[in-house]
């Protein structure tokens, strides 16, 4: 999905809430809509936030937009949401707004954000990504500090995604 198809989805969307909904955009789609990284991805991993929508309703309409455009049916789906765990309290200072129509707003998480997200994913893919996030300003204390807690409390993967951090940041010489 390039830039263009993603909005042109989201415009679809906002066409069917009845309410307003805020989604939260995470992993290729983020990059792509907020940091102009020029990937591929095949759908945008996005969840709502706050909604006083319905999920099952909210689903419903993101398949129908799907139909309508050609596209997967869950073009927008929630798999990232497993990772959601890893960010901080203040994730949402960093947002970025990439869609605002009637009912729906669209907001991808902040570099920082993405690049704690992939470090837990922890996938060879995802190595040229954090690099680009790196090199766009993402402030490397969030993610530092952030791990930190993480491994203090002992959460499950912390010490890998620590690790495949360190190992990036010693690669492109910098540091937190």
């Amino acid at each position: 999905m390039k830039k263009e198809q993603m909005t042109k989805a989201f415009q679809g969307l906002d066409g069917h809430l009845k309410v307003p909904v805020r989604i939260i955009v995470g992993g290729g789609a983020a990059l792509i809509a907020a940091y102009d990284v020029q990937i591929s991805t095949q759908d945008v991993d996005g969840v709502p936030d706050r909604s006083s929508m319905d999920l099952a309703d909210f689903k419903n309409e993101v398949r129908a937009v799907g139909r309508e455009l050609g596209i997967f049916q869950d073009w927008l789906n929630d798999y990232f949401s497993t990772f959601l765990f890893v960010l901080p309290k203040d994730y949402g200072d960093r947002l970025v707004s990439i869609y605002k129509g009637k009912n729906l707003e669209a907001c991808a998480l902040g570099k920082e954000d993405l690049i704690l997200m992939k470090c837990f994913a922890g996938r060879e893919k995802d190595i040229p990504h954090v690099r680009v996030l790196i090199r766009k300003g993402a402030d490397l204390k969030v993610v530092d500090d952030r791990l930190s807690e993480l491994l203090e409390k002992k959460v499950s993967g912390a010490e890998k995604a620590s690790d495949f951090f360190s190992d990036l940041c010693e690669e492109l010489e910098v540091s937190p």
